[in-house]
């Protein structure tokens, strides 16, 4: 089940300088003795703003970073049902700069970082944490308000708050959910950004066919790679029984419970489920030498393996618990995959389990909106505009992305070859990346900068981001 949430390797660009891959930020830098009084009172700006405190203030250099408390309405409809303190970051560079706004669809990160639209425009971020993900989360929690149109709301009200300080261009983007969140926004409120880079953003149209899941990880990578990763999982329900046994004795020692799934049993078969997708995900083909021949594989490789690659504490009550808004969404309007897994026939006992089994029973949950991806795929096949979708060749999640068809004006969706989830501009061919660079740069309003190789800089620089892992 790739429902669930795991570290991700989010490529970060150093400030002005040029990735091995040949992607150019634009790197003209106001120096801070010519920067406008107006920039050296940011804060006193940030402030005046009404709903807005600041949690904290934290060094990076050449910037200022901000981590604030929001006042938004629980439901944009009737604002009179209460309010919510919503975290947002702000790293301010200049008010003569674009702005990027960056969300991940879950929690915040409140450590000063870059996205990668960020360093090519060489401008401000603001990012902002999902609602309901705590401490964003409204008390009581009236779940009936998390949907996209109340999260696209929240993200609409930051913009117009932010908007009169840093009045160039905006770009929206975001990574996996993070990207669904950047589309869902552009469709409500599309006159709000000059521009959406969207990464490796899942699209499930329709929610009980997932054929495009299946015949990707019937392609994917060579068969011998598809061959070696499907015995271990295999395997590992073949052992069932003796795995079990340490997966128990772990829970036991650790206090893990499993109210929320149902039973130990269940947890162990999703956990074994997201073997093959977590590894795709996450890794890439020259990595499956890494993983043991099952046949000859003792009881604890197996066990270490399918743990290394998929995680055993995850579908416990515990790794779940902050997961419960991304599985509300999943169960009522987002959708979820399922696959068929042919090589586990007469093994499985529970298949790929819905998004509604990692929901609490005391999480009231709607009938599924049918409607609401169909809405947006349409949306952005038709009418998308300024909107630039980058995805992983050998992501799963990339098996049903967004299109654009006739409608759309000056969008394209483009995947890196042999990219899994952490695809970027830079990991693009070199067409496809010239042009994702100037469209991004042209979008945010400044000179396109030439687009080079540096000989000898191979290297770049990772940070780990929160992200799907549905």
């Amino acid at each position: 089940m790739r429902k669930a949430l795991r570290w991700l390797l989010s490529l970060v660009v150093l400030i002005g300088t040029v990735s091995a891959t040949g992607t150019a930020t634009a790197t003209a830098v106001v120096p801070a003795d010519s920067r406008t009084t107006t920039d050296r009172d940011i804060k006193d700006r940030i402030l005046a703003i009404p709903g807005m405190t600041l949690l904290e203030e934290k060094p990076y250099p050449g910037y200022r970073f901000f981590v604030l408390g929001y006042t938004q309405p629980v439901d944009h409809r009737d604002p009179t049902r209460g309010t919510f303190q919503q975290r947002v970051t702000v790293l301010h560079k200049d008010t003569a700069r674009p702005t990027v706004f960056y969300t991940s669809g879950y929690a915040l990160s409140t450590r000063p970082w870059r996205s990668e639209p960020a360093a090519i425009v060489d401008g401000n971020q603001v990012a902002m944490e999902y609602r309901f993900f705590t401490p964003s989360r409204p008390e009581p929690a009236d779940w009936s308000k998390l949907d996209i149109w109340q999260a696209a709301s929240d993200q609409h009200r930051v913009f117009a708050a932010l908007k009169p300080l840093y009045d160039r261009k905006w770009l929206a983007t975001g990574v996996s959910k993070g990207g669904m969140t950047a589309t869902y926004y552009e469709r409500f409120y599309p006159r709000d950004m000059d521009g959406v880079v969207a990464y490796v953003a899942p699209n499930d149209v329709v929610e009980k066919e997932d054929s495009a899941y299946d015949r990707f990880f019937a392609t994917v990578g060579t068969k011998e790679c598809r061959d070696r990763l499907n015995a271990m999982q295999r395997e590992a329900l073949v052992r069932r029984e003796p795995l079990q046994k340490k997966y128990r004795a772990w829970a036991d020692e650790t206090g893990a419970t499993f109210t929320t799934l149902g039973s130990l049993d269940k947890a162990y078969e999703a956990v074994v489920l997201d073997f093959v997708w977590g590894f795709w995900q996450y890794h890439t083909e020259a990595e499956c030498a890494d993983i043991p021949d099952a046949a000859t594989a003792s009881d604890q490789t197996v066990y270490d393996t399918i743990d290394g690659y998929s995680g055993w504490s995850y579908y416990t009550d515990q790794g779940l618990e902050w997961a419960v808004p991304y599985y509300y969404q999943a169960a009522t309007q987002l959708g979820s995959p399922s696959l068929r897994m042919d090589h586990l026939k007469g093994l499985t006992r529970y298949g790929y389990q819905p998004a509604r089994a990692f929901v609490p029973r005391d999480v009231p949950l709607p009938r599924f909106q049918s409607w609401a991806m169909r809405d947006v795929d349409t949306w952005v096949r038709t009418r998308a505009h300024r909107m630039l979708f980058v995805y992983g060749a050998n992501d799963p999640w990339g098996a049903e992305r967004f299109r654009v068809d006739k409608g759309a004006r000056d969008s394209y969706v483009f995947a890196a070859p042999g990219a899994n989830h952490g695809a970027s501009v830079s990991a693009l061919v070199e067409a496809e990346r010239t042009k994702a660079t100037a469209r991004i740069q042209e979008w945010a309003g400044i000179a396109p900068a030439p687009v080079r190789t540096v000989p000898g800089l191979d290297k770049r620089t990772l940070v780990r981001e929160q992200t799907l892992r549905p």
